[in-house]
């Protein structure tokens, strides 16, 4: 397919109906004008074909464990993998090309500066009309009482252990417990015997992300993004550098894993899996993933993991690198 010219470029993209592009890996170029469709190439043959990574979003081929930054789906699976990601990016396209779009961006600034980008994207699509259709069909509980520790704190020496403690509510991530995990990352940040952290959840998995009775509950974006990048766990957890371990079990949902991946050292139980699936709400990640899980596994297979919203289980994660070790079960 010839490229666009700029002036046919705004058909590629949400609001010109077309948000999605799928191409040939092997032959196809990104064009001059700049598109905000998501460009997907695939490559059926499985020949993994030498190609500017950098032209797509995401690259699919049926060979199987193909390296990064390509998705291997298998020849059988390859054709119905790419029509659930082309349903996902209709059901949600200005939050799919966002998603591309930021992390395009994102990939080549400092972890502080997708940060970020990040939040200024996630406020505008809570904001969004995709977003607002997913609250008023969601059927959301009021959830259970917040404890008063959500995250516990234990020092033994210059070993600091941070445990989220809501095992009840599945360590949902609660503005009250992000804002006590910063304050006891900060203090570790600010401690000049530089102590080792580690960082756990209770209960039977580490967490299953953002608390969802709290979605969708900010009026003023502007200054929920200004207190969402003042009090980044993901930042915090980022900047501890090599003293930081985190220990994932079961469920690692959402901001579950995407504060998780900013530590340097991820450890991870044979029971673990991991998701995003911010896009079928309309929203992309916005407690740090498409910062954190980029630099971990790359943008194309984080972009996978985002519109697919599938689990990926401990195996593949090691494999790809979200986590450094499996290492006995739960």
């Amino acid at each position: 397919m010839t490229g666009p010219d700029h002036l046919d470029a705004d058909r590629f993209s949400a609001p010109g109906g077309h948000p999605l592009w799928l191409v040939d890996a092997a032959a196809w170029r990104r064009p001059t004008p700049p598109i905000q469709a998501v460009v997907i190439g695939i490559d059926r043959a499985g020949s993994l074909p030498d190609t500017c990574t950098d032209d797509f979003d995401l690259l699919l081929t049926s060979a199987a464990g193909a390296p990064r930054p390509w998705v291997s789906l298998g020849a059988r699976d390859l054709d119905a993998g790419v029509e659930r990601l082309g349903a996902a990016v209709s059901a949600n396209p200005l939050a799919a090309t966002i998603a591309a779009e930021v992390l395009r961006l994102t990939e080549k600034l400092t972890m502080a500066d997708a940060l970020a980008v990040e939040s200024l994207a996630y406020s505008s699509l809570l904001g969004g009309g995709e977003f607002a259709r997913w609250h008023a069909a969601a059927k959301i509980d009021a959830g259970a009482p917040v404890p008063p520790a959500p995250v516990l704190i234990e020092r033994i020496g210059n070993r600091i252990t941070l445990t989220l403690n809501d095992p009840g509510d599945r360590n949902a991530m609660t503005a009250t417990m992000r804002d006590a995990l910063y304050e006891a990352l900060a203090n570790a940040l600010d401690d000049p015997t530089r102590p080792e952290l580690i960082l756990r959840g209770a209960g039977k998995c580490f967490s299953t992300g953002g608390a969802l009775p709290e979605f969708g509950t900010a009026r003023d974006l502007a200054e929920a993004h200004a207190v969402r990048t003042l009090h980044s766990c993901a930042r915090a957890l980022d900047a501890l550098g090599d003293r930081a371990t985190v220990l994932l079990h079961g469920a690692c949902i959402g901001s579950g894993i995407e504060v998780a991946a900013a530590a340097h050292r991820r450890i991870a139980t044979s029971d673990a899996w991991f998701q995003l699936p911010e896009l079928s709400m309309g929203l992309i990640p916005g407690a740090g993933g498409t910062a954190t899980v980029t630099r971990a596994i790359g943008r194309h297979r984080t972009l996978w993991m985002l519109l697919s919203g599938k689990r990926v289980g401990a195996a593949q994660a090691h494999n790809w690198g979200l986590v450094h070790a499996v290492e006995g079960g739960a």
